[in-house]
């Protein structure tokens, strides 16, 4: 794409792609474009920069002009219906004489199960995906695409295998379960039905925790056995209770817990949060691990 040419649509056409608080390479990153992610552009500040409206959350900020492929508007729209999902930690996607290394959650556009398209190239797509909808997303599969991200360093505004923050986490788990959830957990907070006490939560739930102005800065999945997987250093999992959660290496509650949210519908059954979620015997969620 030339740089002089005006982008009122685009595509991320590169595996990670830095979303900055100010049209500045020195400004804080406050998330970021995964490869096949569509964006629409708000403003343009010179030729170096563009301001963004991202389609899978409604997030804005600044990306660099030449980061960006531009489509057209039946492309856009023909990208945001049909898509899947990349499930590989790290993958290449095939185009005529070249390789883009892609990440878990990239959006593989119009994927045949085999193919895809950007622009005028075809890409081809050796790996494991999935397409939001030709499922019932179960805790179980959520709990398994999160544990795949195990060990993913903590980075402020990051949502890849490389290094996320602990709603990037939550985000793009879910964002490929099929659920649209915010980007940050002070809106992430605001979506799902409330749970009242720890002890009436399932695997699959969001536990929100504050910080010492009261303020909610944190966000984790809920698993069986009053465990926790989170983004806190990195992606790991913890003890958690009414309380907060405990680290047993420090012998230390790092975070105290404010609220729990249910987005996955309620399993009929009592202390869930002490049972193993049943598996599904066919489908992608079966064939995940």
């Amino acid at each position: 794409m030339e740089s002089k040419r005006h982008i009122h649509l685009g595509i991320c056409p590169l595996s990670v792609v830095p979303v900055r608080h100010t049209p500045s390479q020195r400004s804080e990153m406050s998330s970021q474009l995964l490869f096949g992610e569509t964006v629409e552009v708000l403003e343009e500040k010179g030729k170096q920069w563009c301001k963004i409206r991202a389609s899978c959350d409604n997030f804005i900020g600044w990306v660099e002009s030449n980061q960006l492929k531009a489509i057209t508007p039946s492309e856009f729209e023909r990208f945001n219906a049909h898509y899947a999902y990349s499930l590989e930690l790290m993958q290449p996607v095939m185009g005529v004489d070249h390789f883009i290394p892609i990440t878990m959650g990239a959006r593989l556009p119009e994927f045949d199960g085999i193919r895809f398209r950007l622009g005028e190239v075809y890409y081809t797509f050796s790996g494991q995906a999935v397409v939001p909808g030709d499922f019932h997303p179960s805790a179980d599969f959520i709990l398994k695409l999160a544990k795949r991200y195990l060990n993913t360093p903590f980075l402020w505004g990051g949502r890849s295998p490389f290094g996320m923050d602990s709603p990037g986490l939550v985000q793009m788990v879910f964002q490929m379960a099929g659920f649209k959830v915010p980007r940050e957990a002070s809106a992430q907070i605001e979506i799902g039905d409330t749970i009242d006490f720890i002890e009436n939560a399932q695997p699959g739930d969001l536990a929100f925790f504050e910080n010492s102005q009261n303020r909610i800065s944190h966000v984790g999945i809920l698993m069986p056995d009053s465990k926790i997987i989170h983004c806190f250093g990195g992606v790991r999992i913890d003890k958690v209770d009414h309380y907060g959660i405990y680290d047993e290496n420090r012998q230390v509650y790092s975070k105290r817990l404010r609220l729990i949210k249910r987005i996955l519908p309620t399993i009929p059954r009592k202390n869930v949060l002490n049972e193993v979620p049943e598996v599904e015997s066919s489908g992608v969620q079966a064939e995940l691990f």
